[in-house]
């Protein structure tokens, strides 16, 4: 079977939209997917605003090298609420995806957490927190991701200088690819983040260190294998270490913002920067406010300082040597200093944007479409996007009904890119058996993906051909850029039981078959897509285009409105539908509406028919304003009236009882 590409009917001010978009494009640069902020913004620090920021759910920097840092990906997703439970999956020894949400407040004061190897911990939106404990990455932990994270008040009153207790934010001995992300850092003993003996490939990026002593130490070794990105960092209310450097083979440091810094009086230990032993340090558009020694070096070490701005320094601004250049490990894109304050004050330390939205890669973290699926936890309470990578995945996908907040994103360049199909009709197991793909749960996205059941019903002589693409029972259902391929029964919106109401939302999409093939019981909504009623070829009924199978005390079944309906089937051999009662139930009575459609001349002339002894007149069958070949006022076409359009609009359809309005903020509804 074949169908159109993606490619949207037209719609009043995209143009406009688009051209908007291709400027932003320009001014903020590409964004990373599923988790970069939500607006753009000019990148003129002197006019006090700047750019969005571009950060995305993998890491950047020496992180991202030799094989990268994944964290937890591939494992399951769990949120964590109390101690035992972090612990517990902190330390465990397959990967996981932990969520913390809300504070932990860890006993005994100062307490280590473990962390293993393969985890990712990630605060919920800006409000996770672990509180009087440290996060430990012992000997060999590999492949670590800390994001968006509080970790505070651990300090010991009167031990400024943290010679007694030992009670860092993050400590890490020899571990390797390590992201540390979106943190705040305060008031902790000792270090807040030690980066020690030998560990390599470390990125520490967009965190906040504040109101303490000793902000980041690294090395604590005689050897030069470390390296380490670090950018966009606030260091403030800090007096050392921001950070200080032992040894390190590479330290990249660029766009970090030093301000406040602690002022007491001691000439040698109150410092920003300093590449200590044989370090090699690259600074870069970086911000000094205020700063003592702003950058030193020992003798024995190199350091490149360049594109910084310092404001009201004194002391040590050393540069010597060559150190490396950073572009011939990764890429990178440096901000202009100037615009560093105002950057990282705003898009450093826990974000409300992280955290609440999981991304799970497809094939790349998870083998399967349903392999993330089932990393997805039981109640989910934040998104969960599912990123899938062009290609065909010859797979039946099954979402549960308590796996909510689910989005499922094609990443190709069309919808016709990323394709999930299967081939099994409904002899065997009925509608459930045969969906390619089924939705139980409510509140899920499917974006940029084609749905298939490539059946071949004239290859099989079966009791059963429907071979649905897609089933829903789930409440607030969104298809946006979406294909559904079959022939008889393609996509079914249905409800869990009768008198359930569920709604579907379909916007800028595909469907294609033959007999009944977009039916059920749900209040469903087809706003500007093509609809191609294939040909069976027959030169008297080639099928019917809808089968509803409405509650009788729901108001609303299917509206398909601004869309097209083309054909291939001769003049005159298309139903818009007929009524299904599914079993013969009484109280299934169909509404549909077509409402400022397109409609091609295969459509006929008395476009309504029965169905299993049930007339077509005893549904709720209408056009409104429908045009094209096939349209036309008869007796046998019931139109609606101006008045009762009016209360068959989009909005009504999917307003519910919770006001729920996906199509919101598009023209004309």
């Amino acid at each position: 079977m074949t169908h159109l590409r993606s490619k949207r009917l037209p719609h009043r001010g995209r143009t406009l939209a688009a051209v908007t978009a291709l400027i932003a494009s320009f001014v903020v640069g590409a964004f990373a997917p599923a988790e970069a902020a939500q607006s753009a913004q000019p990148a003129d620090a002197a006019a006090g605003s700047f750019a969005a920021p571009r950060w995305s759910d993998r890491p950047h920097g020496f992180a991202s090298l030799d094989g990268g840092t994944t964290g937890g990906a591939g494992g399951k997703v769990v949120t964590v609420t109390d101690q035992a439970a972090l612990v517990r999956y902190a330390s465990a020894e397959e990967p996981y995806v932990i969520r913390v949400a809300g504070t932990i407040d860890v006993e005994p004061f100062g307490s280590d957490i473990a962390v293993t190897s393969n985890k990712t911990i990630i605060g919920v939106g800006d409000t996770g927190e672990i509180v009087h404990g440290e996060l430990h990455l012992g000997p060999g932990t590999s492949n670590v991701v800390i994001r968006n994270l509080t970790i505070r008040d651990s300090y010991v009153e009167g031990d400024w200088d943290g010679k007694t207790t030992d009670f860092d934010a993050i400590q890490m001995d020899s571990a390797d690819h390590v992201w540390i992300d979106h943190n705040r850092f305060e008031h902790m003993g000792d270090g807040l983040l030690d980066i020690r003996k030998d560990s390599r490939y470390i990125t520490v990026s967009h965190n906040q260190f504040r109101n303490h002593n000793k902000a980041l130490g690294i090395g604590w070794t005689t050897n030069l294998l470390t390296e380490i990105t670090i950018d966009h960092n606030w260091f403030t209310g800090t007096k050392q270490r921001n950070p200080s450097a032992d040894n390190c083979a590479y330290a990249h440091l660029y766009n970090n913002y030093l301000s406040a810094q602690v002022a007491d009086g001691d000439p040698v230990w109150t410092y920003g920067n300093w590449a200590r032993g044989r370090t090699r340090m690259v600074i870069e558009n970086s911000y000094y406010d205020g700063v003592q020694h702003p950058h030193q070096a020992d003798t024995t070490a190199e350091l490149v300082e360049r594109g910084s701005v310092l404001k009201n320094v004194t002391g040590r601004r050393e540069e010597w040597g060559t150190a490396f250049d950073p572009r011939d490990f990764y890429a990178y894109r440096l901000d202009p200093a100037a615009a560093v304050p105002a950057l990282v004050t705003r898009f450093s330390g826990p974000q409300k944007s992280l955290g609440t939205n999981t991304v799970l890669h497809v094939p790349g973290d998870y083998a399967t479409v349903q392999a993330a699926v089932d990393a997805v936890p039981a109640g989910n309470d934040g998104t969960v996007t599912i990123r899938i990578a062009p290609g065909t995945y010859r797979a039946k996908v099954l979402i549960p009904a308590n796996k909510p907040n689910l989005v499922l994103q094609g990443t190709g360049q069309d919808r016709s890119d990323t394709v999930i199909v299967h081939d099994t009709p409904a002899a065997n197991g009925g509608s459930n058996g045969s969906a390619t793909v089924r939705i139980l749960a409510s509140d899920v996205t499917a974006r940029n993906l084609t749905f298939s059941n490539d059946f071949d019903e004239a290859a099989h002589e079966v009791n059963g051909e429907q071979a649905l693409a897609m089933k829903t029972t789930g409440d607030r259902i969104v298809f946006e850029n979406t294909a559904f391929l079959g022939n008889q029964d393609t996509l079914m919106t249905d409800s869990p039981k009768l008198d359930v109401i569920s709604r579907v939302y379909i916007r800028d999409s595909y469907i294609e078959g033959d007999v009944d093939f977009i039916y059920g019981r749900a209040t469903t909504v087809i706003e500007r897509s093509l609809i191609k009623a294939l040909s069976r070829g027959s030169d008297s009924n080639n099928g019917y285009i809808t089968a509803a199978s409405t509650w009788k005390d729901n108001p609303y079944g299917f509206l398909i409105t601004r869309s097209k309906v083309i054909s291939d089937a001769p003049a005159g051999t298309y139903h818009l539908g007929r009524p299904w009662h599914p079993g013969g139930e009484p109280n299934a009575v169909a509404q549909v509406l077509f409402r400022e459609t397109e409609l091609p001349a295969a459509i006929k002339s008395s476009p309504w028919t029965d169905m299993s002894g049930f007339s077509w007149k005893d549904a709720r069958f209408a056009e409104y304003r429908t045009y094209g070949p096939g349209s036309g006022v008869t007796a046998d076409r019931p139109q609606l009236d101006a008045a009762a359009a009016s209360t068959h609009t989009v909005a009504k359809y999917l307003a519910g009882t919770d006001g729920w309005a996906p199509h919101r903020g598009r023209a004309g509804h």
